[in-house]
């Protein structure tokens, strides 16, 4: 039995994966909470065919701009890649994943950064 949380924007299931704007994005618990894939995020709210250099870019703007604890928030987390085997995968919780979205200059992004405000 799956449950799911629906919050307009996105779904969150007991599952493996949640789904953001209908794009799967990988997620998996860690430290008793849900830690989702950065470069999936990325790939769902941007479009990007390159997903991993739009993180490496947007991490080291994060870091210049002052966000240093972006990379201790951030977790090396092993996830199952599209070849089925285990990969570690820059993974971050729920409140960082927030965060990185702020940074995303994206009209897909902007509805994810009002509900974090909101609270």
């Amino acid at each position: 039995m799956t449950f799911g949380l629906n919050l307009g924007y996105c779904e969150i299931m007991d599952t493996k994966i949640a789904i953001f704007k209908g794009k799967k994005v990988r997620k998996t618990i860690y430290k008793n909470e849900w830690w989702f894939s950065i470069v999936d995020v990325i790939e769902a709210l941007t479009g990007t065919e390159r997903p991993r250099k739009y993180w490496n870019d947007l991490k080291s703007k994060l870091i210049k701009e002052g966000y240093i604890e972006v990379s201790e928030k951030i977790g090396q987390l092993k996830l199952e890649a599209p070849d089925g085997k285990l990969r570690e995968t820059d993974c971050a919780n729920t409140e960082t994943v927030f965060r990185i979205i702020q940074s995303i200059p994206s009209s897909k992004a902007e509805p994810y950064g009002a509900v974090h405000r909101a609270f």
